[in-house]
């Protein structure tokens, strides 16, 4: 704003000293708290001892004298004796705009300005009667010649509709008062018509009888948000008028709003308060809380006239005749020095705040509060020589506060108006109006204790209890004081609300309050009770009786806010010390007590509410310490109690279980130990075994004898998946079957643990035959013993029970048995025909599988003959080689010695397949060698040499090598390529831990083989005749069946399959092919 341009003057006075601190004790805690409630943050904010006025002045030259001033929604405009025109928008107080009005002063002299509360619209009035308008955005006025011969005194704006609307070029409808005492209505618009002038409305409403200047003018449209209601207040020198009314319906160009109203006044005379005096001029002036909105109503007036200020509220009831309630006339100051001799000056102009009326006098500036009406504060007003005031000027709006002569321009910044507006209030005991105005933690608990003291004294002692609380009355002088008149009551709501503020870190204060508390709660429901019982019979003991419920109801409360402020024990003996089990008992649940709840109930045999209790809470350890009483005396409770509580131990709970194991039980009603148990088993999956025991017992002990529950649970009962067996001990389980008597539990543990024959034996043993039965079908992997097992039962029927017939049906029910594994079970003299047709049908099978037995056997007779057809075909198979064949051992040409070639198209010479084959033949294969080796030189010995004689092909390039010893155990065939490498490859395979493979010379059986017209695979080729016929066809079948075992696969594929697994190279080998 203004504020740099602004000199503010020292603050006058002393400063204040600070307040002394103020020690507390006891449960007097700190009343003077950082946040104040109730109290506007803007009053907390504000310094204690700013000052309330600060009168400034604005460093601004004027260019010619000052004649009239207005502020509005921060524009600041002003009118020079020139007839010069400035405007300033304060937020922007550098940019000053001079508009002239194209007039002399000699021939037009201002009188005033009006500035409209939204700072756009601006109305010039001059002593001649010339008025010109004024909009904000125009460079030069433009003339009212409407307004013509009016000397404008008043206007009064309207405000709604001007603050709505922020760009609107109209005035709408404003009222204003002329000097000669005429009200008139208009409506100026600053918008470009052709057609039409600023002035689109102009009407005189009312001629003051008296034709008195009207001073002040001021209409308010009400109920805000609904215009149904008109206020107007108009002012002259001595008189002030009300008139209301039902404004006009807006027509479509904006005007004729008043019209009607005041048409009922030209009859009817309006509301008129005289003050009577010589004073030639007037100001009315008013306060409007949130004067920034559009649709807020003012508050206050302030009417100055002859004999003082006259103010009042307003009252927009539209059924009151007198608008302005609480009318006061405040008088002038008088000066200090010449109080007894001259009357009180009256000032030049005054200003309207919220707590204060700013007198404007020609030297100075009053402040006198409208509270009390006492002088708050004066200021000097610093003037030059020859410096004239001309008034005050207030913005509407933005509340800032002008002063100004005619060479001068002062602010008067309000800072602290409500520094002591709650003392005003106080001494006036408003104390709701003065907390709303306390700043400070110190002013608020002044008001609040003598508002307790005041409240005390008028016994209303609830309201004083409150009021105590929250200020800094120690805690003792209070409690006396109710303790002294017997205000129990009042005191209770007194340490609940202290309690309330206490700090929770004042452990001990707080728990001191609690138990007196409950103290005072129990003596009061004692009391309560005392009066219904002596006023039963009267009409009072209801409302006792609801008191006593409410009171009740609050303990309980109070038990649920403050039990962590409650020491257990001692409100345990307070409440057992007045007799209260119903509240001990509630106490004890809040806390979570309930050990005690359930042994109280316990003891007052109230089985279900004690388990009733035990459900709503979480300990576990309640549930083992109770359930074997409980359980004892409301078992399916107890069991309902368990199973809805997932996390309990059953091992923990068997002390409660064994409690069911030897009461007497109704057999209509199921075992609730049971039944708990197979909850567990099956439902949770327990796998204790204690528990899967106990209950086989439970199953076991039943004196009903029924089988049914206990053969269901071991025929169900699940096993442990790595084991395959039960969880419960099947030994303790046989033990306890047995003790019971229970057979087919046994018979059925019996099978469980594989003693099949026990089972079947016990079965047998109580003639129960069908069990008998399936037991033996259950070993089915071991028929043998399903037999003998079928046999035992056999038996029991042919000799125990001696029914022929019922042993010829047994044979229907099992393949295992025949009839002539029963008959030696038959006495030796039983008479044949009682079974003759199951022997008929015995041996009509017999005979019927002798027949398939022959089918199979004729069969398989065709498939070897097909077979031996097939060996026979095989041997005229041929190959056809290239005569450059080579042996894949030796790598000389095939066709030079007797050869073999295999189906891989490996070919081998002879004696290198033998020496290739013995390497990688098992020891059997080696002795089956030797031994036709040596049969074959037998026979060949037999035939003799003349007899064979050798015959070389021309291409045989061998040279006769001398027969060497067979049993030559140092022999070593002399392989090349590819047979060092076989023979290695056979060695690495096959053990040589016998000497077997050294007895075999490839050449000498190479010799034997290749007998003249031996043709591998084939035999001789001619069929010689002579003595040794029998001899060659004896060396022809051994030679045969050499040949299948040397020849029956390719040694190189056999080895290299052999070996696939097998090293390279063995331990302790060197292996130097990779040497460089």
């Amino acid at each position: 704003m203004f504020d740099e341009f602004v000199e503010h003057a020292t603050p006058s006075g002393h400063a204040r000293s600070p307040l002394p601190d103020v020690q507390y004790q006891g449960f007097e805690p700190s009343p003077y708290d950082d946040q104040i409630p109730g109290v506007d943050p803007a009053l907390a904010n504000a310094p204690v001892d700013a000052p309330i006025f600060d009168l400034g002045r604005v460093q601004y030259t004027l260019p010619a004298p000052l004649v009239s001033l207005a502020v509005s929604s921060d524009v600041l405009a002003m009118a020079l004796s020139s007839n010069l025109i400035i405007l300033i928008e304060l937020s922007h107080a550098e940019q000053v705009l001079h508009i002239p009005i194209p007039r002399k002063p000699t021939e037009m002299s201002i009188h005033k300005i009006f500035l409209d509360p939204s700072g756009r619209h601006l109305v010039i009035t001059s002593h001649q009667g010339e008025n010109w308008y004024l909009y904000r955005s125009w460079k030069k006025p433009r003339p009212l010649k409407s307004f013509n011969k009016l000397v404008i005194e008043s206007i009064a704006w309207n405000k709604a509709v001007l603050l709505s609307s922020s760009h609107s070029l109209s005035t709408k409808e404003f009222l204003f008062g002329t000097r000669s005492g005429g009200i008139f209505e208009a409506v100026l618009d600053a918008g470009e018509d052709l057609f039409k002038s600023q002035e689109r409305y102009l009407q005189l409403l009312f001629s003051l009888p008296e034709k008195a200047p009207v001073t002040g003018i001021k209409f308010e449209l009400f109920p805000p948000a609904d215009h149904k209601h008109a206020l107007v207040i108009v002012t002259t020198p001595s008189r002030i008028y009300q008139f209301t009314g039902t404004p006009d319906r807006r027509s479509d160009d904006g005007g004729r709003l008043f019209s009607s109203l005041f048409a009922t006044y030209r009859e009817l005379a309006p509301k008129i308060s005289e003050l009577p005096g010589d004073l030639q001029h007037s100001e009315l002036h008013f306060f409007t809380p949130n004067s920034d909105q559009a649709l807020s109503l003012p508050k206050t007036l302030a009417w100055m006239t002859a004999p003082g200020i006259y103010h009042g509220t307003l009252n927009f009831d539209p059924n009151s005749d007198d608008h302005i309630d609480s009318t006061q006339l405040l008088p002038y100051p008088s000066p200090e020095s010449l109080a007894s001799q001259l009357p009180p000056e009256v000032p030049a102009s005054i200003l309207l705040t919220e707590f204060h009326f700013i007198l404007l006098y020609r030297d100075r500036i009053v402040g006198i509060c409208a509270l009390n009406g006492k002088q708050t504060y004066e200021d000097v007003i610093p003037l030059r020589p020859n410096e004239t005031v001309r008034g005050l000027a207030a913005d509407p709006v933005r509340k800032t506060y002008w002063v100004y002569t005619d060479q001068s321009i002062f602010e008067l910044v309000v800072g602290n108006e409500s520094r002591d507006v709650w003392q005003i209030y106080l001494a006036q005991q408003d104390f709701d109006v003065a907390l709303r105005y306390a700043k400070t933690a110190t002013q608020r608990d002044k008001v609040l204790s003598a508002q307790a003291h005041a409240f005390f004294e008028e016994k209303r002692y609830f309201q004083a209890a409150q009021c105590y609380t929250q200020c800094s009355v120690s805690f003792e002088e209070v409690t006396l004081k109710f303790l002294d008149v017997g205000e129990r009551d009042a005191l209770r709501s007194y340490l609940i609300s202290r309690l309330e503020r206490t700090r929770k870190t004042d452990l001990t204060a707080r728990m001191m309050l609690a138990t007196w508390l409950v103290e005072f709660y129990l003596s009061k429901c004692d009391e309560l009770d005392d009066l219904c019982a002596s006023e039963a019979t009267t009409s009072d003991v209801e409302n006792m009786q609801a008191e006593r419920t409410i009171l009740e109801e609050d303990l309980c409360q109070f038990f649920e806010t403050y039990k962590a402020n409650l020491d257990r024990n001692t409100v345990y003996e307070l409440i057992q010390s007045h007799g209260r089990t119903d509240m001990l008992l509630f106490y004890a649940t809040i806390v979570g007590d309930y050990e005690r709840v359930i042994q109280h109930w316990i003891l007052e045999e109230d089985w279900l509410k004690a388990i009733d209790t035990l459900n709503r809470q979480s300990d576990l350890e309640l549930y083992y310490r109770f359930g074997p009483v409980l359980t004892r005396h409301a078992p399916k409770a107890m069991v309902d109690a368990w199973l809805k509580q997932s996390a309990l131990d059953p091992l923990r709970l068997i002390p409660s279980l064994l409690q069911l194991q030897h009461l007497p039980r109704d057999p209509l009603v199921p075992n609730q130990a049971v039944r708990y148990l197979n909850h567990v088993v099956f439902d949770r999956h327990n796998t204790s075994s204690t528990v899967h025991n106990l209950l086989v017992t439970f199953h076991a002990s039943t004196p009903s004898g029924d089988d049914g529950p206990l053969l269901r649970f071991l025929m169900t009962a699940p096993c442990n998946p790595l084991t395959g067996k039960p969880y419960y001990d099947l030994e303790y389980a046989l033990r306890l079957c047995k003790k019971a008597g229970r057979i087919q539990p046994c018979v059925h543990i019996y099978s469980k643990m594989g003693l099949y024959e026990n089972s079947v034996d016990l079965a047998l043993q109580k003639g129960d035959l069908e069990l008998a039965k399936i037991n033996a079908d259950m070993p089915e992997d071991d028929p043998q013993l399903r037999k003998k097992l079928w046999l035992k039962i056999a038996r029991y029927v042919v000799q125990d029970k001696k029914d022929i017939k019922a042993a010829m049906r047994f044979l229907e029910d099992t393949d295992l048995l025949k009839i002539e594994d029963i008959l030696p079970f038959f006495p030796d003299f039983v008479v044949i025909d009682d079974f003759k047709e199951e022997i008929a049908h015995a041996l009509e099978g017999y005979s019927a599988h002798i027949d398939d037995l022959k089918k199979e056997m004729d069969e398989v007779t065709r498939t070897a003959e097909s077979i031996k057809q097939d060996i026979v075909e095989l041997k005229s198979r041929f190959v056809t080689i290239d005569a450059g064949e080579r042996c894949s051992v030796c790598a000389q040409l095939l066709l030079t010695r007797q050869s073999y070639i295999f189906p891989c198209q490996h070919t081998f010479h002879a004696d290198c397949l033998i020496g290739l084959a013995k390497e990688y033949l098992p020891a059997h294969a080696l002795r089956r060698i030797l031994t036709l080796q040596t049969e074959l030189i037998k026979d060949v010995q037999k035939i003799g040499p003349g007899e064979h004689p050798v015959t070389t092909s021309s291409s045989d390039v061998r040279q006769p090598t001398r027969q060497r010893t067979l049993l030559s155990a140092n022999f070593a065939s002399p392989l090349q390529n590819g047979t060092k490498a076989a023979g290695s490859l056979g060695r690495n395979l096959l053990s040589a831990g016998d000497r077997l493979r050294d007895l075999i010379v490839p050449d000498a059986l190479a010799s034997v083989v290749s007998a003249p017209g031996w043709i591998p695979g084939i035999g001789t080729g001619g069929g010689q005749k002579g003595p040794n016929k029998d001899a060659e066809k004896q060396a022809e079948k051994l030679r045969a069946e050499l040949e299948d075992v040397l020849a029956s696969s390719c040694p190189l594929c056999e080895s290299v399959i052999a070996g696939l697994d097998k090293a390279f190279v063995h331990d302790g080998e060197v292996d130097m092919t990779w040497a460089l």
